[in-house]
């Protein structure tokens, strides 16, 4: 929806990793994007791993993007991003979650300023989360990324383990989608699918050496 409400009318090019998640995240921008009547004019596929992505920023550049979306991980990203900097294109860029990790910053370096992406609120401030936040740091680790979200899910599992008397699978995710769950993200629940019935995302965007909630 901020892609067709921000940039209808312009030049959307969409890439992805691959990956299931890279591929998916962007598969399902396309299909949301077109539903809404805006048609991108790329979609393509890179090889992740590559040190060198001018080919793919080849045919940004030839096809005058204005934002780039990326389905992708963070470092793979970053780099495109930064190559593209060096090259002098000025898209804007936009991104899933993975782009939330100080690897990003660490690859793209000043090229991430301005970059905007979608993850949760900030786990870390929230109150069900404060005492694991707190120990993380007591031992010099800062659980940025999916680290609280991690720990969310161990604690799903163990509490759905608990209420199906058993480690056998079936029985376990049979629990985890009829059960509602209390951990370090609040409570939880799950649909049949196995998707989380209850989202908090928000934009951020890359500043100096960190991300900032929009």
């Amino acid at each position: 929806d901020y892609l067709h409400d921000e940039w209808s009318g312009k030049a959307i090019g969409i890439i992805h990793d691959n990956s299931s998640y890279g591929h998916g995240l962007a598969s399902h921008t396309r299909e949301r994007l077109n539903a809404l009547g805006t048609k991108e004019v790329l979609f393509t596929g890179f090889d992740p791993g590559k040190l060198d992505y001018s080919e793919l920023l080849g045919q940004v550049e030839q096809l005058d993007i204005d934002v780039l979306y990326t389905g992708a991980y963070s470092a793979e990203s970053a780099l495109i991003l930064r190559q593209a900097r060096d090259a002098g294109l000025d898209f804007q860029l936009v991104s899933g979650d993975a782009l939330h990790n100080s690897d990003f910053w660490l690859v793209a370096d000043r090229a991430a300023i301005g970059a905007q992406f979608t993850f949760d609120i900030d786990p870390r401030t929230r109150p069900e989360a404060k005492s694991v936040v707190q120990r993380f740091r007591a031992v010099g680790y800062e659980p940025e990324g999916y680290t609280i979200h991690t720990y969310a899910a161990l604690q799903v599992w163990v509490q759905a383990v608990e209420k199906a008397g058993t480690l056998e699978a079936a029985a376990v995710s049979r629990a985890i989608r009829e059960n509602r769950f209390d951990t370090v993200l609040g409570e939880l629940g799950f649909d049949a699918k196995g998707d989380l019935t209850r989202h908090d995302y928000a934009w951020y965007v890359w500043r100096e050496g960190e991300a900032e909630r929009q």
